[in-house]
């Protein structure tokens, strides 16, 4: 049964560990009149249901559900990335993704599924089990995968301290069930490499945390960047990530300039 318009703002106000008054003065709204809202007393205009969507900052899909629950139509469209509605940003992603070439660059959506990936993946991608590359392609599971390019990286450890603590938080701010099934099995990975202790302290000399690995007798360490549409207006682009590598020592940019030619 579908969940009536208060208590969905009232989830999301405890999702984002807000009390009634907090949620009131950021929407300049009274306090009396989001109590009236989230225990059914008043119907909440159009208008209102989309400020304090904007206070609480959901999701557009979720926004799109609160809409529903009120009363109103959904605004926010959700289409195929390869939807000619959305040829400009598919355009504008394939030569993102090319242009950072030689260097590795991927396109994601918000639950870690490959979209788009640039011919320079191949570092990473190479020798992994095939049926981790049937799609859709998980790289949160291909990543962290006993048949993945886990053995090949040489850091693990300091990867899944990060990786795992960065989609629990994905998870606690989304409320999504894949995104917390996909947790849940990337988390029961460590007992294949017998991971019970710390990872080591990151180097206070990088500037980010490397990911180290290795590809046909070469080490390679990379240090990566994420981009996202700022500011959109459709549920896809919405979830939609560029995460581009770059090489973090000069070895790594040789042997990458060399793989090129």
């Amino acid at each position: 049964m579908d969940q009536p318009i208060g208590e969905l703002l009232r989830d999301w106000r405890y999702r984002r560990g807000l009390t009634q008054l907090d949620l009131a003065l950021q929407a300049d709204v009274s306090a009396r009149h989001v109590s009236f809202v989230e225990t059914g007393r008043t119907i909440p205009s159009r208008s209102m249901v989309l400020r304090l969507a904007e206070q609480l900052d959901v999701p557009l899909r979720a926004r799109n559900r609160l809409l529903l629950a009120a009363g109103y139509a959904p605004i926010y469209p959700e289409r195929p990335l390869d939807d000619s509605g959305l040829g400009k940003a598919y355009e504008a992603l394939q030569r993102i993704l090319r242009g950072h070439e030689p260097y590795p660059a991927l396109a994601l959506d918000r639950h870690w599924n490959l979209l788009l990936a640039n011919n320079a993946m191949n570092v990473f991608l190479d020798d992994v089990d095939p049926a981790l590359l049937e799609p859709p392609v998980n790289m949160m599971r291909l990543g962290l995968h006993p048949d993945g390019f886990a053995p090949r990286v040489r850091n693990l450890a300091q990867v899944r301290a990060f990786l795992l603590p960065r989609l629990a938080r994905q998870v606690a701010g989304t409320g999504d069930p894949e995104l917390s099934a996909l947790y849940e099995e990337v988390l029961a990975y460590g007992d294949a490499f017998g991971d019970h202790g710390e990872a080591p302290v990151p180097d206070p000399a990088d500037i980010a945390l490397p990911v180290r690995i290795t590809y046909r007798g070469h080490e390679l360490c990379f240090f990566s960047t994420i981009t996202t549409f700022g500011a959109a207006f459709d549920i896809t682009l919405e979830g939609v990530a560029v995460e581009a590598y770059f090489p973090a020592d000069e070895a790594t940019t040789r042997l990458l300039g060399d793989l090129r030619r």
